[in-house]
């Protein structure tokens, strides 16, 4: 039977025993959810630079938001603290709204989560959203800067998902159920769901099996030694 993994792009290379490159076959990547960097409204940072020079200002006193223990905003935070040298506290919730809440009403100072958590408050002036953690912008949010373009290049997350079938599949079984995974990302009505969700939905060359091989093994080289170093593990 297939399985579809929320990976996340700090791709965990073990799982509940399982090791997730070597026991399972690629069949396909699907949408991915970058992260939007967030703070609460009467903070004094007006761009992505400002708020980087303001987090290495207050270090300690920095409340960051995540969605819990081993959720991709937790290694956004853990990113935030090796790059800017900040000692930041993360504050650990149980999903991206009660942290949005707190966002909002000033209790915790910054949030970096999943553009879905904040595409309906892009012109809301309870808080201040300043780049998108990816190397293009949101279609979604046309406005706002990628950190690349904000002044932090290479501050780069998302959530990404796929779909993956027990080890020793027919490949045949592979190129049908891949098959059937690409038709439906082409879907008009799927395609435009997905990006009412904030989502970002992968071009063509990268819908392949082998092309999910090849991204996944990149993630995990790339995520796991920061998720290791700072001992985070899944819940």
């Amino acid at each position: 039977m297939p399985t579809q993994c929320s990976a996340g792009s700090h791709g965990f290379a073990r799982v509940e025993g399982r090791d997730v490159v070597a026991d399972f076959e690629p069949v396909a990547l699907l949408p991915d959810t970058p992260l939007l960097i967030a703070s609460k409204r009467d903070l004094p940072a007006r761009n992505l630079q400002e708020l980087v020079a303001w987090v290495k200002a207050n270090g300690d006193k920095v409340l960051v938001g995540t969605s819990g223990v081993g959720t991709s905003p937790h290694v956004a935070g853990v990113m935030l603290q090796q790059r800017t040298g900040a000692p930041v506290r993360l504050v650990h919730y149980r999903g991206g709204e009660p942290a949005l809440t707190d966002l909002i009403a000033g209790h915790i100072d910054l949030d970096m989560n999943q553009s879905s958590v904040f595409l309906p408050y892009l012109k809301d002036d309870r808080i201040r959203i300043y780049a998108v953690m990816a190397s293009t912008r949101l279609p979604q949010a046309p406005d706002v800067p990628t950190v690349d373009e904000a002044g932090l290049p290479d501050f780069h997350l998302s959530s990404w998902n796929g779909i993956w079938a027990s080890k020793g599949t027919p490949k045949e079984a592979i190129q049908k159920l891949n098959a059937a995974a690409v038709a439906a990302l082409n879907d008009p009505a799927i395609r435009k769901r997905f990006t009412d969700l904030g989502q970002v939905i992968p071009s063509a060359d990268r819908l392949t099996p082998d092309a999910l091989a090849a991204y996944q093994k990149a993630e995990v080289a790339k995520w796991w030694p920061v998720v290791k170093a700072a001992n985070i593990k899944a819940e």
